[in-house]
């Protein structure tokens, strides 16, 4: 077994040993770590299930791991945090009565997330890869801390999101096109969602390559060096909020109908995993329909000719009627990605968020 194998055994366990821990801990206060949307998704029986194939999992991981001597105090963590799951109740918890309260952390959207996105996106990319490169390439524990943040904190981004677009759509409202659009078939009214908040994305993301202050903030997307499935998930918090009452806004004053709205949601989430995604498969025509990741890691390239293109993520019709439409004729991807000047934006979560409200700040690209 190689060394690469036996540390994917040891990180394996730690990551799943603590995601235990994290499930255990939602059952017990499910009120204040648990989203109460996500929870009309799931039973508590498919919970618990999920549950215990993370405990057993982690303890065989962890187990080989440390038989064959290599990253034991990873393997150690993971067969650690597993047994204090254990201890706390496991895949039998206690359920009592779920509470109500003001606000919650969206623990368990986290780890149901995390757990299905590297479950899918990992085979995927270790067979479909465009790079050999492993998924715990340099910064990855970065991007994962991004990951937990924007799930965890799911609730309060969506009450400014939606206060936001309630209170501006109170202001703008168009009874007669909205009428006419919800009598439109549902089907309908998504294709035309995904146009509009796509254009609408595409407006706000060239504006945060060509106004400075915005792009404090957007840099920190961009400072990923390595593009896989969790690249995307780096995003400063002032940037996910703008970002989201601003694509949601259209869709709300023009009165897209709730199914509407959610599939286009559900898109999004999709979307902007593949368009990052370390995969190297030729998809010919459709690269001009639809944005997939040679189009979009286009836009993340290291090079001056590609900062000003490629801001659509769902279509590059948007990008063509923008004039911003780029894509090698010949099938090539970009050698480096990253800011043309990785000095301008620092290493870690806590850093980057800081560094948009300090001196010295990034300029504007493109």
């Amino acid at each position: 077994m190689s060394t690469q194998r036996l540390s994917w055994l040891a990180h394996l366990s730690a990551w799943l040993g603590s995601l235990s821990l994290i499930g255990v801990l939602c059952f017990h206060f499910p009120e204040l770590l648990t989203s109460r949307d996500f929870r009309a998704v799931y039973s508590e029986a498919f919970a618990r299930h999920l549950l215990l194939a993370g405990l057993v999992s982690a303890f065989v991981l962890g187990t080989l791991a440390i038989l064959r001597g290599r990253n034991r105090r990873i393997a150690l963590l993971g067969v650690g945090t597993a047994t204090l799951a254990v201890l706390l109740g496991g895949s039998d918890v206690q359920l009592d009565g779920i509470g109500q309260t003001r606000w919650s952390l969206g623990l368990d959207w986290f780890v149901v997330s995390l757990l299905f996105s590297a479950l899918v996106f990992i085979p995927l990319e270790r067979a479909l890869g465009r790079l050999d490169q492993s998924p715990l390439r340099p910064g990855w524990r970065t991007d994962v801390a991004y990951f937990f943040v924007s799930h965890v904190l799911v609730q309060f981004i969506l009450i400014l999101v939606t206060a936001w677009t309630t209170g501006v759509a109170a202001l703008a409202a168009f009874p007669a096109l909205q009428s006419a659009i919800q009598s439109l078939p549902t089907w309908l009214q998504f294709a035309l969602a995904v146009f509009f908040a796509d254009l609408a994305q595409a407006t706000l993301h060239r504006a945060y390559h060509r106004t400075p202050w915005l792009w404090r903030f957007h840099s920190v997307h961009h400072s990923s060096t390595h593009m896989d499935w969790l690249a995307g998930s780096r995003m400063h918090l002032v940037e996910i909020v703008l970002t989201r009452a601003m694509v949601l806004l259209p869709l709300v004053v023009l009165g897209f109908s709730q199914g509407a709205i959610n599939a286009y949601v559900i898109l999004v989430g999709l979307q902007a995993v593949l368009a990052h995604a370390n995969l190297g498969v030729r998809f010919g025509w459709l690269e001009q329909v639809i944005v997939l990741p040679r189009y979009h890691h286009w836009h993340h390239a290291r090079e001056p000719g590609y900062v000003d293109a490629n801001y659509a993520i769902h279509l590059p019709l948007v990008d063509r009627l923008m004039g911003t439409f780029r894509l090698p004729r010949d099938g090539s991807w970009p050698a480096e990605y990253g800011v043309l000047d990785p000095t301008t934006v620092p290493d870690g979560i806590v850093q980057q968020h800081l560094m948009p409200f300090r001196r010295g700040k990034p300029r504007a690209e493109g």
